[in-house]
């Protein structure tokens, strides 16, 4: 496609801006009509709506002169540094919070339940059997929230969606934050539950909701996440529970990013609002961040989990975890409660560019400063230009637009890691403020014919 392009008029700048972001229309099928013949519908899937949308998006990014930001190549273990299509860059676009990846004693003892256990277990757990290593990790994990049980899915989002899912049905009422995770919304589309999003952390909100319609569902369950990963922020821990309390409820917490973040021990949102995690009635997160591996866990009661364990298909009928995976989990987690200082290090590493973003004018939103700080710029092309801009100068930070956040609130997430070093952090803040005032010198249309 030619990039010699006409300049376009500020109405054409805006509708394409518009269409851009806009989600394919569900247009309701038709009742056919007695004897009507059935309308021809392309097998093309070149012409499937999801596809050409996606067509639509690469045209304007190749005519505004963007580069694609996903699915860049990393030639290096991803940490506080990796390598992006043969460059060393400061690596902001990580999970690995406490800077465990890699680490000898999970390389150890990878390597050892390789040896022992193979690649793969094969089937599914309920058929082909457990082994030692998945009562392991699901035990350490059920510890950590004093809960009674736990049970670990070889993905955290099948995980959360079969979670949901079985638990929940048509009569009954899934209340969630409106920035909560797009598994638990597919999750509650599954159920066929009832769903209301309440604004973000609004829980006077969400009470009103509670006092209006919780007589009108059998049961009612709440959901919220310990540290939001968009923001960066999160909850009133106290105040959910005592809301699922006086209500009836069941409470859901995803603390995917809270695990190994918050805390003085890193156990979550609950040790950082000094709460007990028996509050909670089901606690669900994922073995990818903090712990380094691949797949979910739920926590909670042993009828909950013993229910998930027999029902829920994306365990009973998917294939069990490996054994190098829950190994490689339950070592991390052991790591991070026997080396608590690496918490430690990670929260004031990330305090340290919070706090440096904001000195130079970056607005960072009600993030908390743990693990997660976003740099919102709100537009979509300054903030996927400015993610390219950053690269260059050899800092890798992922560039977030709608429909991943709501309008207007594009930004760039860092993910500080417990091994960033402060003149990494300091570099990386500098850049970022340097870039950000050039891009503010730069009309949108300027941007669009760099």
């Amino acid at each position: 496609m030619s990039t010699d392009h006409r300049p376009l008029t500020d109405d054409a700048l805006a509708d394409l801006l518009s269409r851009m972001n806009e989600a394919p229309s569900v247009i309701p099928a038709a009742k056919p009509k007695a004897n009507a013949a059935r309308p021809r519908v392309s097998t093309a899937f070149e012409d499937h709506p999801l596809y050409q949308q996606m067509v639509f998006q690469r045209s304007f990014a190749e005519f505004a002169k963007l580069q694609n930001p996903y699915y860049r190549l990393h030639d290096a273990r991803a940490g506080a540094m990796s390598v992006v299509d043969g460059q060393d860059v400061i690596n902001f676009a990580s999970y690995d919070y406490l800077g465990l990846n890699g680490h000898p004693a999970i390389a150890a003892a990878v390597g050892q339940a390789l040896d022992a256990y193979g690649s793969s277990v094969s089937a599914s757990r309920i058929t082909a059997g457990e082994r030692p290593v998945h009562h392991a990790l699901e035990s350490a994990l059920a510890r950590l929230y004093e809960a009674d049980d736990c049970i670990a899915y070889v993905s955290g989002h099948a995980g959360a969606v079969s979670t949901v899912a079985t638990l929940m049905g048509p009569k009954d009422l899934i209340l969630h934050d409106a920035l909560i995770h797009n598994c638990v919304v597919v999750g509650a589309q599954l159920a066929g539950s009832a769903r209301r999003p309440f604004p973000h952390n609004d829980l006077e909100a969400l009470e009103a909701i509670l006092a209006a319609e919780r007589h009108r569902f059998d049961r009612v369950m709440i959901i919220s996440e310990g540290l939001f990963s968009m923001d960066g922020d999160g909850p009133d821990l106290a105040q959910l529970i005592a809301l699922k309390t006086t209500y009836g409820c069941w409470l859901m917490i995803d603390d995917a990013h809270g695990l190994g973040v918050l805390g003085a021990s890193g156990r979550g949102i609950f040790e950082h609002q000094s709460l007990s995690p028996q509050g909670v009635d089901l606690w669900l997160g994922t073995l990818s961040k903090s712990l380094v591996s691949c797949g979910g866990y739920v926590a909670g009661s042993a009828a909950a989990i013993d229910l998930l364990k027999h029902h829920a298909p994306g365990f009973v009928y998917s294939v069990g975890m490996p054994a190098t995976n829950a190994v490689a989990a339950t070592v991390a987690l052991d790591l991070m409660l026997l080396e608590p200082q690496r918490v430690v290090t990670l929260q004031r590493q990330s305090q340290r560019f919070r706090e440096g973003a904001r000195k130079a004018g970056l607005d960072t939103g009600e993030c908390w400063g743990f693990g997660v700080v976003p740099i919102i710029m709100g537009e979509t092309v300054p903030t996927i230009t400015l993610a390219e801009r950053l690269l260059k100068r050899g800092v890798n930070a992922f560039p977030i637009v709608p429909p991943g956040v709501p309008e207007k609130s594009a930004r760039l997430r860092f993910f500080i890691n417990a091994t960033h070093t402060d003149e990494q952090i300091d570099t990386a803040v500098a850049i970022l403020a340097d870039e950000v005032t050039a891009l503010g010198d730069l009309s949108l249309k300027q941007m669009l014919h760099r």
